[in-house]
């Protein structure tokens, strides 16, 4: 059944004021409820409509109206269908923040190795916490949906999920709603078994669905423990005669490469950091890792709010002009934060 917009919020005016109060809806009420600017003549016609429809009932003489179950229907797939438009839009936002913050940490990488001629990496933000956003499963086919899973830091991350029903789509808006409902804010260790025996009890025959997506969620958050590092300028370290011999320069290449090394540099800028823009340079010997026992290392943390912080780092020779790269460091810091909020 088609309504047109003057019906519809009508119809959701009475079904909203009838859940709240449980007492018939007259058309004063309605007058105030909405946004519609209409006369209580021109509002007892509507809900006359209304009422012909099949939508709406009048329990006594002189009383207002109450939703039939009809009406009932019609509110609560309208309701599912607008969370579901909420939820796909927040992702598609989400989806080209985490895209935009990507292609800016590479580019970071890059300007930084450009404008000091030394090696560079940083890395994606790691998060403080690891709560939960929000939770969208969707139909790949058959037997798989997909959830995507945002974390606090609107940091997103997808898992494919084997399923053994075919859920329609009204009950997977259902179940996002009940997911989100329960599990938005929440960390994984605070989703317990008490909680999981809760959700599949409301999601009923389809509690194993509920089960699988928790899991893949849980599985998700501590996946996030690995840092995504990005580098560049690699090969400026041939520009220096004390690092381009073939035994230091293939150790360094192999670095950068394998990238494991430089997620340990990365986690230790950010424990020894408690600020943003706090610098650490390490000195042959003080470097953080083996292969690098020859260089310089300069680290900077950055932060981008919600939890999100990350370590941009410059490797270089020991001979390194140190005040020039502080300064550059500085300087790319301050203009990650003013492009990421924008």
């Amino acid at each position: 059944m088609i309504l047109d917009e003057r019906k519809m919020k009508i119809l959701h005016a009475i079904v909203r004021n009838y859940l709240s109060t449980g007492e018939p809806v007259g058309s004063r009420t309605i007058s105030k409820d909405t946004d519609l600017n209409l006369s209580s003549a021109t509002i007892r016609n509507e809900m006359a409509d209304l009422e012909e429809m099949g939508l709406i009932i009048q329990p006594h003489t002189s009383a207002g109206r109450i939703p039939s179950d009809q009406g009932y229907r019609i509110y609560v797939d309208e309701m599912l269908k607008s969370k579901e438009r909420e939820v796909d839009e927040m992702k598609e936002l989400l989806l080209s923040r985490e895209e935009k913050l990507e292609n800016m940490l590479k580019q970071v990488a890059r300007l930084l190795a450009l404008n000091t001629n030394y090696a560079t990496m940083i890395s994606a933000p790691a998060l403080k916490g690891k709560r939960l956003k929000f939770i969208q499963i969707s139909r790949v086919d058959g037997a798989h949906l997909l959830a995507t899973v945002v974390m606090e830091g609107n940091v997103i991350k997808n898992r494919m999920v084997d399923v053994e029903e075919n859920p329609d789509d009204e009950t997977i808006m259902k179940l996002n709603m009940l997911l989100n409902t329960r599990l938005n804010g929440l960390s994984v260790d605070e989703i317990n078994l008490g909680m999981i025996a809760a959700l599949k009890l409301e999601a009923g025959q389809h509690s194993e669905i509920v089960t699988r997506v928790i899991d893949a969620a849980a599985e998700t958050i501590r996946d996030n423990d690995n840092l995504e590092i990005y580098t560049s300028g690699t090969n400026n370290i041939f520009r220096y005669p004390e690092l381009a011999d073939k035994g230091r320069a293939s150790a360094l290449i192999t670095t950068f490469e394998e990238k494991t090394e430089l997620e340990s540099i990365a986690l230790k800028s950010l424990s020894e950091t408690d600020q943003a823009d706090g610098i650490q340079i390490y000195i042959g010997s003080e470097a953080p890792t083996a292969t690098m026992q020859d260089c310089s290392v300069v680290t900077a943390t950055y932060d981008l709010g919600e939890g999100m912080r990350g370590t941009i780092g410059v490797i270089g020779p020991k001979r390194m002009d140190y005040d020039r790269v502080v300064t550059i460091m500085k300087n790319v810091m301050r203009r990650l934060d003013e492009l990421y909020r924008k």
